[in-house]
């Protein structure tokens, strides 16, 4: 496994961490499980951070020494020969590997360079790209687009979270030379499962009488946190609680915690906003479980883990009718799809469960059992059996 800008060691919710930390521990540990040695490969971002970790029998992670360490992500391509050789050289002496899976754009240009000098078949899941964040408003460099074409002509396989996403890259992306495989992340539902409200918001000393509307993941403009902000005004209940765990992420991280706070200010919603820094990530459970619902107003999302953990523990989505959300929210069944990001319509729905509580509960019951179909060793299983395809069949060649 290659995770080049962020390690699965790392805390989700801020900085780079995020869904994508949680898919690659997550997965790297369901393959151990299966019998699939694991190493990932990260660049090391402290100095205290050790060699290799040993996350679990089968499953190791490897802080890889590549520029500084406080290097700011946009100059993170410097160094990605520097990180190449490191984990070429790993892969000669210490490890060697049947199969490489790349995660992020920028470690697929790193496994990508490793497939040629090593010879052994490249899979890459891109979590997000360039043309689909375009769609949504947030535009990239040219040279990532140029750098997604490159790892797609050469990619053994592509690894997508859903049939919607797929199509989504299809329709940008045209047919790859090698094969696209639908792998959907999964949920440890040994933390998210269904629990009782009054006891989680007593562990989080939330009131028990006032609704809570719950935004969960990095304060960023592709989060779209500023909808959630939106929406609590527009619901127009003094009483509502909206909280917000995460933190700052990306080149705009900080500005947009500042355009939050002036917009909370300017809405007259100070008092009904709690800001909750990032949580380790079995915590969130208790978080998902206190909220009578949970936005996810992001801009894209190849897939959406927040609103998969929301539903595993029984409680009501409201979404971004974009990527992945399309697959893991069903309209009215487990909770709701709003189209273009409006926050009236996210208030409109937000209503339609906190003033129906019978209802509220059957969206939440319907939603934990759907949930159910995720799981992290059926995740392992289908990419056990490609890597073990891929390494039977002629890689494909770049072009």
């Amino acid at each position: 496994m290659i995770s080049f800008h962020t390690s699965p060691l790392a805390q989700p919710g801020s900085g780079d961490s995020g869904g994508m930390n949680v898919y690659v521990r997550e997965l790297a540990s369901a393959l151990a499980q299966a019998g699939v040695e694991c190493t990932t490969y990260t660049r090391r971002t402290h100095p205290d951070q050790a060699d290799v970790v040993f996350v679990e029998p089968g499953h190791r992670v490897v802080h890889i020494t590549a520029g500084a360490f406080d290097l700011p992500k946009e100059q993170l391509p410097s160094v990605l020969p520097e990180f190449g050789d490191a984990v070429i050289d790993h892969m000669k002496n210490v490890s060697p590997a049947d199969a490489l899976h790349a995660n992020y754009f920028l470690s697929g240009l790193v496994a990508h360079r490793i497939k040629h000098e090593l010879d052994i078949p490249f899979v890459t899941t891109f979590h997000t790209l360039a043309k689909v964040k375009a769609e949504g408003g947030d535009l990239e460099s040219e040279w990532r687009h140029d750098a997604e074409a490159d790892i797609i002509a050469c990619a053994d396989a592509i690894c997508v979270n859903c049939s919607e996403e797929e199509n989504q890259f299809r329709r940008l992306y045209g047919n790859p030379r090698g094969r696209i495989e639908i792998v959907a992340p999964g949920v440890e539902h040994a933390f998210f499962a269904p629990g009782e409200r009054h006891g989680a918001r007593r562990a989080l000393d939330l009131p028990d009488d006032v609704p809570v509307v719950l935004f969960v993941g990095r304060i960023q403009p592709l989060k779209a946190p500023d909808v959630a902000v939106r929406a609590l005004a527009a619901l127009q209940r003094p009483d509502a609680l909206l909280l917000v765990v995460g933190g700052a992420s990306g080149a705009e991280g900080d500005a947009e915690v500042e355009h939050l706070q002036s917009l909370i200010q300017e809405l007259g919603v100070q008092s009904q906003v709690r800001f909750v820094p990032p949580q380790p990530h079995h915590i969130l459970s208790t978080y998902y479980r206190a909220a009578d619902a949970v936005v996810v107003p992001s801009r894209s999302e190849s897939f959406g883990l927040v609103a998969l953990e929301a539903s595993a523990c029984g409680v009501p989505v409201v979404a971004s009718g974009v990527g992945g959300l399309l697959t893991l929210v069903d309209h009215g069944e487990t909770g709701y799809l709003v189209p273009d990001r409006d926050p009236a319509l996210f208030a409109h729905y937000l209503r339609e469960i906190i003033d129906h509580p019978l209802h509220a509960a059957a969206l939440g019951r319907r939603g934990a059992e759907r949930a159910k179909r995720y799981t992290w060793s059926f995740s392992a299983a289908r990419l056990r059996r490609l890597y073990t395809d891929l390494g039977a069949r002629e890689l494909v060649a770049c072009g």
